[in-house]
């Protein structure tokens, strides 16, 4: 009988999208084949604390999106991973020095602490094989200023943007974003997704309020022009031949597709997979898909929001490398109208992390000077 693999699934954060992370973290460990994975549930909280979690409750409030959250009491354990240990890569501290071995990791983290690269780096110094983009990859698809520009330079269509700090945004008025951007417009932090800080902007007033908003999220901003199309989404799976899922398209019921829109109200939006549209465009949108996961140095698994306007012209908006993973997420729910149901799916993604693991471990770290 072959051993099972120990997997870690990690999830919670310091982010904004904390209790997305939750969410997500409880579908895929009901999609872990008991047969073939012992799993390891890892939380963090939101102080950046990990703890190792009773399977039997590990989350309280579930039923609620707005309430869920860690339960960091009763048989939760601190843990911390030990750089360098190629067995017993798992210290619990509680004094009793007791360690464990993990396999592979697998992240759910949404958002800064997690989806941005530093996590991935951990991973990385601790020597174990994790699902999805690495530290480059991760970094890049966080940052929506850097990624924006590496589209562009790689040809790729993108809205048209003005990125602000705490300082420059001293120095562009209103008026002169209008004349760039045109209304309506909006404004975002650069490092944060689920929506979390994204506000639409029609007037002065709403522009104020929507930048003091979006810095309380990050130290730096987008402002990005509006662009009228159909919001569509393609999944990608893959490490070095990567390949995009059907797409799926998002009709909101609000404004736009915000955090509440996405999270909280269940007729948020209206989600169609896969999206009706003509073969041709399909072929042109994943091929999209797939060039934006390539330009920006990703692995595993991401999933690429674009727009399609009238005229069937293409916009790239943003990348997600680690993207919701609920079981109706338009991520999950685009490889199963392509033909690969959730388990297979959360199979496929930890036999990619473990491939790229073996690749890694045939790199030299040292120069022969003989």
């Amino acid at each position: 009988m072959n051993k099972k693999i120990k997997v870690g699934v990690l999830f919670g954060g310091k982010s904004a999208e904390h209790e997305v992370s939750l969410q997500s973290a409880l579908s895929v460990i009901e999609a872990l084949d008991p047969q073939k994975y012992d799993v390891v549930l890892i939380g963090i909280n939101k102080q950046g604390q990990w703890f190792l979690n009773d399977s039997s409750k590990f989350l309280l409030e579930t039923n609620n999106p707005k309430l869920i959250k860690l339960d960091t009491n009763g048989s939760s354990t601190s843990v911390a991973l030990i750089p360098g240990k190629k067995s017993e890569n798992l210290m619990r501290l509680n004094g009793s020095e007791e360690a464990s071995q993990i396999d592979v990791v697998f992240p759910v983290l949404h958002g800064t602490y997690g989806e941005d690269g530093t996590v991935q780096g951990l991973l990385k110094l601790a020597n174990v094989p994790f699902v999805g983009a690495g530290v480059l990859g991760s970094a890049v698809g966080m940052d929506k200023d850097v990624m924006k520009r590496l589209l562009r330079d790689a040809g790729l269509p993108i809205a048209k943007f003005i990125v602000l700090n705490r300082t420059t945004v001293r120095n562009i008025g209103y008026d002169s974003v209008v004349a760039q951007l045109g209304l309506p417009l909006f404004v975002k932090p650069a490092n944060l997704g689920s929506s979390v800080g994204v506000r639409k902007v029609k007037t002065q007033k709403e522009y104020r309020e929507a930048i003091e908003h979006a810095f309380l999220f990050d130290h730096k901003i987008l402002i990005e022009e509006f662009i009228d199309g159909r919001e569509v989404e393609c999944s990608v799976l893959g490490n070095d031949y990567p390949i995009a899922s059907v797409p799926g398209e998002i009709v909101p019921q609000h404004e736009f597709y915000s955090y509440e829109a996405k999270y909280l109200d269940e007729k948020g939006a209206v989600l169609k997979i896969p999206a009706d549209l003509p073969l041709d465009i399909v072929t042109k949108l994943q091929k999209t898909a797939v060039d934006t996961f390539q330009t920006l140095c990703c692995e595993g698994m991401a999933r690429v929001d674009m727009f399609l306007t009238k005229d069937n012209k293409i916009f790239v908006n943003e990348i997600n490398t680690i993207p919701g993973f609920t079981k109706i997420s338009m991520y999950p729910k685009l490889w199963e109208a392509t033909g690969i149901p959730y388990r297979e799916l959360v199979d496929r993604l930890i036999k990619l992390a473990m491939e790229r693991f073996q690749l890694d471990q045939q790199l030299q770290t040292s120069q022969d000077f003989e």
